[in-house]
């Protein structure tokens, strides 16, 4: 879709991710190495009783869903910047995340492009909003 076909207020929903486990330990080796994602004897004595994702991954995952959506297409160039990111809830092992997105801005730029803020606000399997974030792209008009 390009800016043009998008109204502030439309509101979309994406497939779903299963985490498992692998995936947060994997993710978190390689980006995030903090114990609380990493090692399940230490993060089963600490706050969250057990290992939960990385924010970041979570983020990855939102942002994922929302371009595998494919609503965007080959009409986005670039994302801009992101804003309001907030990690409300830990994500543990075998959530199943989906994400609702919704348009709260758009621009019109002269050069037939503009651009397109939405933000994602991400569920659990409980529907406990587990994170939230603004997204803006540099798209097609």
């Amino acid at each position: 879709m390009k800016l043009d076909e998008f109204t502030i207020g439309d509101v979309f929903e994406t497939k779903s991710h299963k985490l498992t486990k692998e995936d947060i330990v994997r993710f978190a080796g390689e980006f995030d190495p903090q114990y609380m994602h990493l090692d399940e004897e230490k993060a089963n004595q600490g706050r969250f009783n057990g290992i939960i994702a990385s924010g970041i991954h979570t983020l990855a995952i939102s942002f994922k869903l929302w371009v595998e959506d494919g609503r965007y297409g080959a009409d986005v160039i670039a994302g801009t910047k992101m804003n309001n990111i907030k990690f409300i809830k830990p994500v543990y092992p075998d959530d199943e995340l989906h994400i609702i997105v919704e348009v709260i801005d758009k621009k019109a730029l002269k050069n037939e492009t503009g651009l397109l803020t939405v933000l994602l606000s991400t569920f659990n399997d409980n529907e406990e909003k587990v994170f939230e974030g603004d997204l803006t792209v540099l798209i097609k008009r």
